[in-house]
């Protein structure tokens, strides 16, 4: 609201009207503006203000979903495309082991160096899914006293 609006009343005219709303006459409201149309508009605002940010949150989240979609479908796209790289190097091994180990050795001591480095890990899994566990334990421990 602009100052321009705004009719400077006199106390007198002020104390008018509220007694006139006191007594609940139904006067007609005075040509200048009174604090109920200030009420008003500043509702009036605050409803806007209200919707402009709704939409502007609608429009937010629309955009966020939208790049959560394409970054979600670029990094299965690169696990795939890794995957790939993987049985490829896993192939190559195979041919350059050949002519040292036939190709039934190659794919053996291919096969066998994996199955390695799997079953490490999943030493390594063990190990932390026990520390997980002792750390729970631990704290029911400290609970229970």
């Amino acid at each position: 609201m602009k100052d321009s609006d705004r009719v400077e009343s006199s106390p007198t005219d002020l104390e008018d009207e509220l007694d006139a709303a006191v007594r609940g006459d139904k006067e007609p409201a005075p040509t200048g503006s009174s604090l109920i149309d200030d009420l008003t508009a500043l509702a009036d605002d605050g409803k806007t203000l209200f919707e402009a940010e709704i939409g502007f949150q609608k429009t937010r989240l629309a955009f966020a979903a939208n790049r959560s979609k394409s970054a979600v479908l670029s990094g299965l796209m690169a696990i795939g495309f890794l995957h790939l790289a993987l049985i490829a190097l896993v192939v190559g091994a195979v041919i350059a082991l050949t002519p040292y180990l036939t190709a039934f050795g190659a794919t053996a001591a291919v096969v066998g160096i994996l199955l390695a480095g799997a079953f490490l890990l999943l030493l390594r899994v063990r190990g932390s899914a026990r520390e997980i566990g002792e750390a729970f334990e631990n704290d029911a421990d400290q609970n229970d006293d």
